[in-house]
């Protein structure tokens, strides 16, 4: 497992440190720019129905991402590139209700598309997982179309365990077992 430059808890949530980014618990002011992030069609297209969130949709995700942080101490957190202060999107780990176990993931806006980012942050987030959860294993639950998760997934690891349906969509189901078991 690779090291995060730094990783502290906080009463919000970790916070991961890689080379390029901070992975922190979002706060009320990152709305602007998540909302901006999830009404883009080409950002959601592999996500739940596929559509476009509205601002209101956008912080009712953030709300649901806080709740989840609350009730398994660990959520998706704001992605922050550290050069700019910039928002890309969203990463960490889920497990609601039905799902097949921890899952790492990522949403990012398209201007972090292609920068290596989504493995950055799913690497940072694997480790933590495996450190400091100790999660016997770890999962991603990825569209069928969507080829760029399917490569990060396997870049980090994981590899294809089963198709799956979650909420009524086929998903492809990839993993990998914390080599430290």
């Amino acid at each position: 497992m690779s090291d995060p430059v730094s990783e502290r808890a906080t009463s919000d949530g970790p916070v991961l440190e890689t080379e390029r980014l901070v992975l922190r618990p979002f706060t009320e002011a990152d709305l602007d720019e998540y909302a901006a992030i999830m009404a883009d069609p080409k950002v959601t297209r592999f996500l739940g129905p596929g559509t476009p969130l509205t601002r209101e949709q956008a912080w009712e995700s953030l709300a649901l991402l806080a709740g989840h942080q609350w009730m398994r101490g660990y959520t998706h957190e704001a992605v922050v590139e550290k050069a700019t202060g910039r928002l890309l999107g969203r990463g960490g780990l889920w497990n609601a209700e039905g799902w097949p176990g921890p899952e790492v993931g990522w949403i990012l806006g398209q201007a972090a598309w292609g920068h290596g980012y989504a493995t950055e942050l799913g690497t940072a987030w694997r480790d933590f997982a495996f450190r400091s959860l100790r999660a016997p294993q770890l999962f991603s639950v990825i569209h069928p179309d969507n080829t760029g998760s399917i490569r990060v997934a396997e870049r980090i690891g994981h590899h294809y365990l089963r198709d799956i349906g979650i909420t009524g969509i086929r998903c492809l189901l990839y993993g990998q077992l914390n080599p430290g078991h």
